[in-house]
């Protein structure tokens, strides 16, 4: 009715309202106007309505009011045609049955509709919606036609609709087999075969002997051909077979589940269904996929939802539509666990995806051999697979479930074995309930430790001890400190340091730790830690618990007595009293062993792996407490990001004052601990290209990159001991041996031509070559050793003094008293190492006289 009046240009009457009347000649001019027009119209609507409404809707005075009324009336049914509208609009689907040029039409006729009730549509989203309304058997036509860059109107679709149609009757008829085609499916056979095919089994060549069949065929019963030349269903599947059978697969398919009786059409959609398994926790390993991809949201123990639109792109240039991404952690047989991060959660991908470049990108080592294959990492071996399907599976034992956390922050693409091994050596081989209890906490990642699972280092550098258990417990700090000194003067730190003494408080259980070079440092020590201590908290120590060993002298009693301090001893032979710190000592050796054993460093770091194990149990969660005894004496919660496996390499950033503008920008370094009062960590440099910075020297810097599954110190420890073994088998060293092929080559007149043997003095000539001990006194004090050799000094007069060797009395009249001299010596290991410094005093006697 609106497009009548509209024509017969009456339908601005349906909204305006008659002018007002006036007295002048043309307004009454223009109201009788008004007035037939709007006659007219209002008539017109009269007419077309039913007539049992006529009689209702005439009285009304103008066109306005008559259609204001009637919209008002049947308002509501527009609205529903509006939503029947939108349902035709969202169900409509392409069939296979009926063309798609006409099917097409259907759908741009329902797209007029929506028009005509005012919901418009953007062309591109029309184009749009109308591929995806293509039938399945269209799906590659439809991937290539979203991957056009070129944009097209809803027209040019349509024409090239009818001409993709075309084409396809022209192959039906021709009898083209579409899946000969299709390169994500089989590749073309070998053409240098005698019987070749084309299509559904078509024969080329020399086939003479065929076409003068004469005979019946067994699948149809019709003459002329042979069953396997049929062109039937059974003939198509032995066809299929043998040109199968020729050439190479490349997308997952079962052979087994491809169905005989199908059409052309519904082929290609019946091959990308092949891919369906029946255990979803099955892993496939994929060299070709640049992504990890999992279809199932519950392997996942992180997720976070993506933008929409992401899409992944496979193979076959077919895209499915990506939900989200997270970790997963998947458990091989062999007990180890992998994290795969930034995993994509792809619905509709039949198979769980491991991405064979990422592993090896990110250190992983894969070995294919045979039906099988190795995964490994820095030379451990984390697990296996084996051939199926034409695939490589991989041994997993268990998905690693775990509770879907969103989590906003994109995780970085880091691989590696999370493994309990891992955070057990970063925390110093600390005992595996503290770890759990810190994953409960959730100060570290989650990851699962077996009940039984054991450390061999752990078991190789600890022994276990009956724990005593204490009888009174401080309630606030400082109220009373636990002390030891420990003493591991058979070897000596590379400072000097042969003892150490901790101090721990009672309340929290935080410990401090000091290097001694000997037993009477330990007051100066303890004098440091009450200055300290006391001014940062505020508090006076109250009791200091120590055993009977020495280290705190007469002088301590005045010194505890001037502060108010109360000294407690144990028993005698009772070192259970003093528990608290005798476990202590027993832990941090522990810890100190552990780490020299699994780093392969030389034994003289041990004051550092010390200080490293305590800085890290300071960390921990104690067995009495519920709060670490860092954050109940500093008041925060601790932070486990920044530790670091101890005695790893370390490749450190060079200051920019000793940088130099080509070569290296880094030192290799061994990690050898964390750095007191400043954010740095210490490193050891083990090998430098740089004049200023020296080998064997101890810097401080944060700036490095750590790898914490290689370990300088053991392959040089290695290295060593092999090169050892073998220049002790030969009997010559090696600089000999190279010096005698050189001479080997240079040609000399009325020489003999024979290479010269170097002479071998044996393994330990060059240890008495070096040895270059003290003749004096003053010659050790002014050495480099001074330290070592007045400590060995010092050690000699005391037990002179103690054992009363001599007594001073006065020099008797007209006697001569005699000299005396100090012997210095090293005493050197089986491997050349020194062992000790020791010194005795020797009088000098006249050999040519007697003396009683």
């Amino acid at each position: 009715m609106l497009f009548y009046l509209t024509t017969l240009n009456l339908s601005k009457f349906l909204k305006e309202d008659a002018p007002a009347s006036g007295s002048t000649v043309e307004a009454v001019a223009a109201a009788d106007a008004w007035n037939h027009s709007d006659f007219l119209c209002k008539n017109y609507i009269l007419n077309g309505l039913d007539n049992t409404l006529y009689n209702v809707y005439s009285p009304m005075k103008t066109a306005k009011a008559l259609w204001e009324s009637l919209d008002k009336k049947y308002k509501t049914e527009d609205a529903g045609k509006k939503k029947y509208i939108i349902g035709r609009f969202l169900d409509y689907k392409m069939v296979d049955s009926k063309t798609v040029l006409s099917q097409a039409e259907e759908f741009q006729l329902i797209l007029h509709e929506m028009h005509a009730e005012g919901m418009n549509m953007a062309e591109t989203l029309q184009v749009g919606c109308m591929i995806e309304k293509l039938p399945p058997s269209w799906k590659d036509f439809k991937n290539y036609l979203k991957h056009k860059r070129k944009e097209m109107d809803l027209e040019a679709l349509i024409v090239r609709l009818r001409v993709e149609e075309n084409n396809r009757t022209a192959d039906k008829k021709n009898g083209i087999n579409s899946m000969a085609a299709k390169a994500h499916v089989v590749e073309d056979a070998p053409r240098n075969n005698k019987r070749k095919y084309s299509g559904e089994g078509k024969e080329q060549g020399n086939s003479k002997k065929h076409r003068d069949f004469k005979g019946k065929c067994f699948s149809c019963n019709k003459p002329g051909h042979r069953a396997s030349e049929c062109r039937s269903n059974n003939g198509k599947k032995k066809t299929y077979k043998k040109y199968k059978g020729k050439a190479t697969e490349v997308n997952m398919a079962e052979e087994d589940k491809l169905s005989i009786g199908i059409s052309d059409i519904n082929l290609s959609a019946v091959v990308s269904e092949v891919n369906l398994i029946s255990n979803t926790n099955e892993w496939w390993v994929d060299t070709g996929a640049t992504r990890h991809i999992c279809f199932d949201k519950k392997m996942f123990t992180t997720y976070e939802e993506v933008e929409q639109g992401e899409q992944l792109f496979m193979g076959n240039s077919s895209t499915s539509k990506v939900e989200g991404q997270g970790k997963v952690i998947l458990k091989m047989t062999s007990g180890k666990e992998i994290t795969l991060k930034d995993v994509l959660h792809v619905p509709d991908i039949r198979k769980n995806l491991v991405s064979g470049s990422l592993l090896s990108k990110n250190g992983f080592k894969l070995v294919f051999e045979a039906d099988k294959f190795v995964l490994t990492k820095n030379g451990m071996y984390v697990g296996k697979g084996y051939l199926t399907n034409g695939l490589f599976k991989m041994n997993v034992m268990t998905v690693v479930p775990s509770k879907i956390i969103n989590n906003n922050s994109t995780a970085s693409s880091a691989y590696m074995v999370e493994s309990p091994n891992v955070w057990h050596g970063r925390l110093g081989h600390v005992n595996y309930d503290t770890i759990r209890r810190l994953v409960n906490m959730d100060l570290l990642p989650k990851f699962n430790i077996e009940q039984n699972h054991k450390c061999e280092t752990c078991v190789e550098a600890k022994l276990t001890r009956t724990s005593f258990h204490s009888i009174e417990r401080s309630t606030e700090p400082l109220g009373l400190i636990h002390s030891d000194l420990c003493d591991l003067k058979f070897l000596q730190t590379r400072g000097g340091k042969k003892y150490f003494i901790t101090f721990i408080d009672d309340c929290t259980r935080y410990c401090y730790v000091y290097l001694l070079r000997s037993k009477d440092e330990a007051i100066e020590m303890f004098k440091y830690y009450k200055n300290e201590v006391e001014n940062q908290l505020g508090k006076k120590i109250k009791i200091l618990r120590s055993d009977r060993g020495g280290e705190y002298e007469a002088p301590f009693a005045e010194f505890c007595a001037q502060h108010g301090i109360i000294h407690q001893t144990t028993a005698p032979y009772s070192p259970q009293q003093n528990g608290v710190a005798e476990r202590k000592n027993r832990t941090l050796k522990e810890m100190m062993n552990a780490m020299l054993i699994s780093s392969g460093a030389p034994q003289n770091l041990w004051g550092e792996a010390l200080l490293s194990s305590n800085y890290i149990l300071n960390k921990l969660l104690h067995k009495k407490l519920d709060k670490t005894p860092y954050e109940l004496w500093k008041g925060r919660r601790p932070s486990y990001k920044y530790l670091k496996v101890w005695g790893c390499l370390a490749k450190v950033a060079i200051p920019e004052p000793k940088r130099v503008k080509i070569g290296p920008k880094t030192v290799d370094c061994v990690f050898i601990g964390y750095a007191s009062n400043s954010s740095a960590y210490r490193f050891l440099v083990h090998k430098s290209e740089n004049v200023d910075i020296h080998v064997n020297t101890v810097i401080e810097s944060r700036n490095a990159e750590f790898f914490e599954n290689i370990f300088p110190c053991k392959g040089t420890q290695e290295q060593n001991s092999l090169k050892r073994n073998y220049d002790d088998a030969n009997g010559s060293n090696h600089e000999g041996n190279q010096e005698a092929v050189g001479n080997e080559l240079k040609v000399y007149t009325r020489r003999s031509k024979r290479p010269k043997i170097a002479k071998s003095y044996g393994p330990d000539f060059l240890t008495y070559l070096l040895e270059n001990e003290p003749q004096n006194y003053k010659e050790a004090m002014s050495s480099p050793e001074a330290p070592y050799w007045k400590e060995a000094i010092n050690a000699e007069v005391d037990s002179i003094l103690q054992n009363h060797t001599w007594e001073l009395v006065d020099l008797p009249p007209g006697n001569k008293p005699l000299g005396y001299k100090w012997i210095f010596k090293r005493k050197m290991k089986a491997d050349g190492s020194i062992d000790n410094y020791s010194n005795h005093i020797h009088s000098n006697v006249n050999c040519n006289c007697c003396f009683a």
